[in-house]
């Protein structure tokens, strides 16, 4: 890849999948360079592969699809107006297409549009801001002051939340549109939820009055990180409290992600991880499928909870569930891949791999009586397409090719699998992948080692923009799963709790030498070391430890535990539950141990520092600390800031910026390493 072959990264979101199962639509996207937006728009999809996809809608950025269950409606949001600055508005289309009507205007717009079982209203999730605030046309810096008194008042990428909480609403369809007509104004939405909760997810039960969502309702909500399966009434008056289900406020220790009702209504699927007896123990903890069961109904108390994975071994991915009737598909993260699981309703016998390794699972449809699914995944040629899935078992059949128009070009480079042993004998999964000897000869190629985030995520199979551009430019890279990743297992995630830099950097470190020793084209005096987040720690902690590498970049790091607490939207947890609390004399040791800021003065390797100025996850002061502390003992060093970015920027920030990332990332490394 070159930098701005960003442009050919289209990717699909979660399917919505027809009634009858005869199609599904999904919305593709894609960074637009030129417009520095991100495009994209709905696409039918038949299932059965009898007739190419073809563009539903064609609005700048059409997303969230869902097909109404009488077949005859797709709601979805797109900007009003359209651009990078319009908020997301309902809308819906027929599903043979035709020109969409907008149901909405909520002031900060609106998310998840979900269909009620007669296809006759919806419901959706917005922010509420306090009044005064977010003003279309206001000033934000002539607003009153932020009285906090709270730990959880912003996150990265949204900013302050506090004061905007999520809420559920209703909306019906209008008459006019039923008959096929425009109607004369936009119909008004009714909010069902109340207080700071933060509600969302919310999926209607088969009786059409009651919705299942996600919020956390209890007593000190604030000061855990449990989270509640809640009942909503569609039917009620005002907004009100949403009654648990799971309730926390009884003892309940999980954290629920997504709430799914049976097609019985007897029944509620969660997908959830367990936050321990304090609610804060999210190290290492892997998401589980529970079934609550409601022998009552919604209206009477909820019976048994039932746990049918073992979140020691598997961990589900949030978003991805589904009910078929006798089995709840979900995706669990695996050594490097996302797998399309299909669980047995009654916690009896074996889940089944349905769409298996290299392929990263990113959403799914199924219905009851439906025998196939829809699935988005992604795989190493590819940054997602949507698949038709044969719950009987068999191979998927693969039914876009969004990744083509990448592929052609060239410039795609195939990973090759790695395991090293760690010097305690441990096994690292990991990768390695060349540069072109046709475009770079046979090499010795300079190395960069890459060292991803979290730390419990996973670097994966799927196509990586990152490595890619790197391989293109003549580099081989080297990545891949150290201890404390995910994927691998809890105990695996669970190795560096209190023990930063410990043997996560043995683990590293082993990976590359494996591939030095392993691959003679690979030149071991030019290496470089690079990472985001946890990636960032990792990376200058290496250069606190050996100068090995003749350059580092530094990307949006947790370089200060100490500061962190303070600034990070996840700072009153988060650096206390890995690497422990520098307010007591132990633990101040205990942490100066594992912080890279403490040993900053060791430092010799020439570092560039990346940073987003408005990211609130590893807030800007942590890489501008990181820069001053190396150029005032003569480190060769930069510090590369990006207006208006969160911590997402590598990701999902502008496209120009993206394209303008990678442009500093290959001038540095041909500076150090070419």
């Amino acid at each position: 890849m070159i930098p701005a072959d960003i442009a050919l990264l289209a990717t699909p979101g979660t399917p919505a999948l027809s009634p009858d199962g005869s199609a599904a639509v999904v919305a593709v996207t894609r960074p637009d360079p030129e417009s520095d937006e991100y495009v994209g728009h709905l696409w039918r999809v038949p299932l059965d592969g009898s007739a190419p996809p073809r563009p539903l809608t064609r609005g700048r950025r059409d997303g969230a699809p869902a097909w109404s269950p009488d077949g005859r409606w797709v709601a979805f949001v797109r900007p009003v107006p359209e651009g990078p600055k319009g908020r997301p508005q309902l809308h819906v289309v027929e599903a043979d297409g035709g020109e969409p009507v907008v149901l909405t205007d909520a002031p900060l717009g609106v998310a998840d549009p979900q269909w009620s079982p007669d296809s006759r209203r919806l419901a959706f999730v917005a922010r509420v801001p306090d009044d005064g605030r977010y003003e279309p046309d206001g000033d934000p810096s002539a607003e009153a002051p932020r009285l906090i008194t709270r730990y959880q008042y912003r996150t990265d990428d949204v900013g302050f939340t506090y004061d905007r909480p999520r809420h559920v609403f209703v909306v019906d369809l209008p008459e006019e549109v039923l008959r096929g007509e425009r109607p004369a104004a936009t119909p008004d939405a009714r909010r069902l939820t109340d207080g700071d909760g933060d509600a969302h997810a919310p999926r209607w039960l088969p009786d059409g009055r009651h919705l299942v969502a996600v919020a956390a309702v209890h007593p000190g909500h604030d000061e855990d990180l449990r989270a509640d399966a809640v009942l909503l009434d569609a039917d009620a008056d005002s907004p009100a409290v949403p009654r648990p289900l799971t309730d926390a406020a009884a003892g309940s220790t999980l954290s629920v992600e997504h709430a799914l009702p049976a097609p019985d209504g007897r029944a509620v699927w969660l997908v959830a991880g367990d936050m321990g007896p304090t609610g804060r123990g999210f190290v290492a903890t892997q998401n589980a499928l529970y079934r609550l069961d409601l022998p009552g109904g919604p209206g009477a108390a909820p019976g048994a909870l039932a746990r049918l994975t073992d979140p020691e071994t598997s961990d589900l991915v949030p978003g991805v569930l589904a009910v078929t009737g006798d089995e709840v598909l979900v995706a669990d993260q695996r050594r490097g891949a996302v797998v399309l699981l299909a669980v047995p309703a009654d916690g009896a016998g074996e889940p089944r791999v349905l769409v298996d390794a290299p392929r990263v699972v990113l959403g799914v449809a199924a219905l009851p009586g439906v025998g196939v699914a829809a699935v988005s995944a992604a795989d190493p040629a590819s940054s997602g397409e949507v698949l038709a899935v044969p719950l009987a078992g068999g191979e998927p059949r693969v039914l876009t090719d969004l990744g083509g128009p990448l592929r052609a070009t060239g410039r795609l480079r195939t990973p090759v699998e790695i395991t090293a042993a760690a010097p305690d004998g441990y096994p690292v999964h990991g990768w390695l992948t060349l540069p072109d000897p046709a475009a770079h000869g046979d090499g010795p190629y300079p190395t960069v080692l890459m060292i991803h985030g979290g730390p419990f995520a996973q670097y994966t199979h799927a196509l990586f923009d990152e490595v890619q551009t790197l391989a293109h430019a003549g580099y081989a890279v080297v990545h891949g799963n150290p201890r404390g990743s995910a994927g691998y297992g809890a105990a695996h995630g669970r190795s560096i709790r209190f023990a930063y830099g410990t043997v996560d950097a043995d683990d590293v470190l082993a990976l590359l030498d494996h591939a030095l020793a392993t691959e003679p084209r690979l030149d071991a005096e030019r290496v470089g070391v690079m990472g985001g987040s946890y990636g960032g720690y990792l990376t200058a902690w290496l250069t606190t430890r050996t100068d090995r590498f003749r350059a580092a970049i530094v990307e949006r790091g947790f370089l200060d535990p100490v500061s962190f607490v303070g600034s990070s939207d996840i700072g009153w947890f988060f650096g206390l539950e890995y690497l422990g609390d520098a307010a007591t004399p132990e633990g101040a040791a205990q942490v100066a141990a594992q912080s890279p800021m403490v040993h900053v003065g060791k430092v010799t390797t020439p570092t560039l520092v990346i940073h987003s100025e408005q990211d609130w996850r590893c807030p800007v002061e942590q890489g501008q600390r990181w820069y001053v502390e190396l150029k005032r003992r003569g480190v060769p060093t930069q510090l590369l800031l990006f207006p208006g970015e969160g911590h997402e920027l590598s990701r999902s920030g502008r496209p120009r910026h993206r394209v303008q990332r990678f442009e500093h990332v290959l001038r540095w490394w041909g500076e150090h390493l070419a």
